[in-house]
């Protein structure tokens, strides 16, 4: 006859041996988005951004991705280039003005950008 105190070794034996045996969902994961989405959001991201630090934009050229404009004695390039690897490298040059005022205008032109994609 099964006494209490063996009967519920097993079941505490059955439930272990339960848990070991889960195995968790795989993850689903979104299909990635077309390149020619990301590189939209990415242009307007960046052309955003220039906007938003008083860069003037004086040319757009979407097919090479890149974007000039000034701001006061700065001279601004912005090119935005797909990567082999399916990302978007984006690129910001400030020449022209004093050292410190292209560095601080290049600084605002990043921050700026990664508002404007949520990061």
């Amino acid at each position: 006859m099964f006494s209490a105190r063996s009967f519920a070794g097993g079941i505490a034996a059955a439930v272990l041996l339960l848990q070991g045996c889960y195995v968790a969902p795989t993850p689903v994961t979104a299909p990635p988005r077309p390149m020619s989405e990301r590189f939209e959001q990415s242009w307007n991201a960046a052309r955003g951004a220039a906007s938003d630090v008083g860069v003037r934009v004086t040319s757009e050229d979407r097919p090479t991705g890149t974007l000039r404009g000034n701001a006061g004695s700065s001279n601004v390039v912005i090119t935005v280039v797909p990567q082999a690897d399916q990302t978007i490298q984006v690129g910001f040059s400030v020449t022209g003005g004093s050292a410190s005022s292209d560095a601080n205008l290049k600084e605002h032109l990043t921050t700026a950008y990664r508002r404007r994609m949520g990061r």
